[in-house]
């Protein structure tokens, strides 16, 4: 942003948005720091030979022979083709699995489509099953990041809009995390991925891709803390919003998850005043669903109290959520050090 920008304070407790199916539909993009991603400018670390291997299987994927009309994923017995037409690429927080699969869209003709597990889910919420697998039905590619399967309604639901997909012909690529240090975990979570997806499974190509994450690589092992936040908002530039933690926690609980993409419309920076441990575990998700919407639109966080990614206690970290919270984890510690 210019340096002649002018600071504009507003408050994130007074956007409560709507959103439409087609809206939704309309942002099913790489994430704005993704927009230039290639196989070419992604960096794979030495130090992990499975990351150029996943530059290889992803470049394979797409440069694969066209489809064959209605061969699906679900047509086991159907004559295999020379590639799998899914791919699923598994590893831990910060190895690059975005940039590839961004990469893989970019490379993709045809309409296409790419977003996260759970925008795909609030796009059943906005407009019910029928009317999203309408939405995305003749896709040539639909591109999934971080797949869960913490929630088996959501993933049921998701396993059967694949297939209607594939069906149709879609060619499905999908990532998902491991925690960092989980010994034999990455494993497992392929093998979950594959079990939950049944019929789709023996379609997929999968992939572990190891590394460390490069959002903690050069930088501190915990977000930056602000001592005066009325002097940082003073600082920044363009629009930022200004609120309390436990008063936005409290307005998420409002605003439907599909809608915090709008909420963050406009926004430069997002500060935050007494940011403290979460209690409650309803509000830890809200609050990672937001994240992972900040972190996609890059919108620079500026908090006091607490650093912001301590806010998740260990007993939520001992949890079934603990792949959210550690990557909401990751991403908050990059964000606080926007520019």
């Amino acid at each position: 942003m210019s340096t002649e920008s002018v600071r504009t304070v507003v408050s994130l407790t007074d956007r409560s948005p709507s959103i439409s199916g087609p809206e939704i539909v309309a942002q099913l993009v790489p994430p704005r720091q993704f927009e230039g991603a290639s196989l070419e400018n992604y960096r794979p670390d030495a130090d992990y030979p499975s990351q150029q291997e996943a530059v290889a299987a992803v470049a394979a994927f797409g440069g694969a022979a066209e489809r064959p009309a209605r061969q699906g994923l679900f047509r086991r017995r159907a004559a295999a083709p020379q590639a799998l037409p899914g791919l699923y690429l598994d590893g831990g927080f910060g190895v690059g699995k975005t940039h590839l699969l961004a990469a893989l869209w970019h490379r993709a003709s045809g309409r296409k489509y790419f977003g996260t597990f759970i925008e795909y889910t609030a796009l059943v919420g906005a407009v019910g099953y029928a009317g999203a697998a309408q939405q995305l039905k003749g896709a040539s590619l639909v591109c999934i990041d971080e797949f869960e399967l913490d929630d088996p309604g959501d993933t049921m639901m998701m396993t059967r809009l694949l297939g209607d997909l594939a069906e149709d012909g879609t060619r499905i690529a999908a990532t998902s995390n491991t925690p960092p240090n989980a010994l034999g975990e990455g494993r497992f979570a392929a093998a979950d991925f594959l079990r939950e997806i049944q019929g789709l499974s023996d379609r997929f190509t999968t992939l572990r891709i190891d590394g460390t994450d490069y959002r903690r690589r050069e930088v501190s092992a915990h977000a930056v803390v602000t001592d005066d936040l009325d002097a940082a908002v003073q600082a920044a530039e363009g629009v930022v919003s200004v609120d309390g933690f436990d008063a936005l926690v409290a307005h998420l609980s409002t605003v439907h998850p599909s809608k915090y993409v709008k909420m963050l419309d406009g926004l430069d920076a997002v500060a935050l005043s007494d940011v403290r441990p979460l209690a409650s575990q309803t509000d830890a998700l809200r609050l990672v669903a937001f994240v992972d919407r900040l972190y996609d639109a890059q919108v620079r966080v500026i908090a006091s109290g607490t650093p912001v990614d301590q806010v998740f206690g260990e007993e939520m970290l001992a949890g079934g959520y603990r792949k959210k919270y550690l990557r909401a984890m990751s991403r908050l510690v990059a964000l606080t050090l926007l520019p």
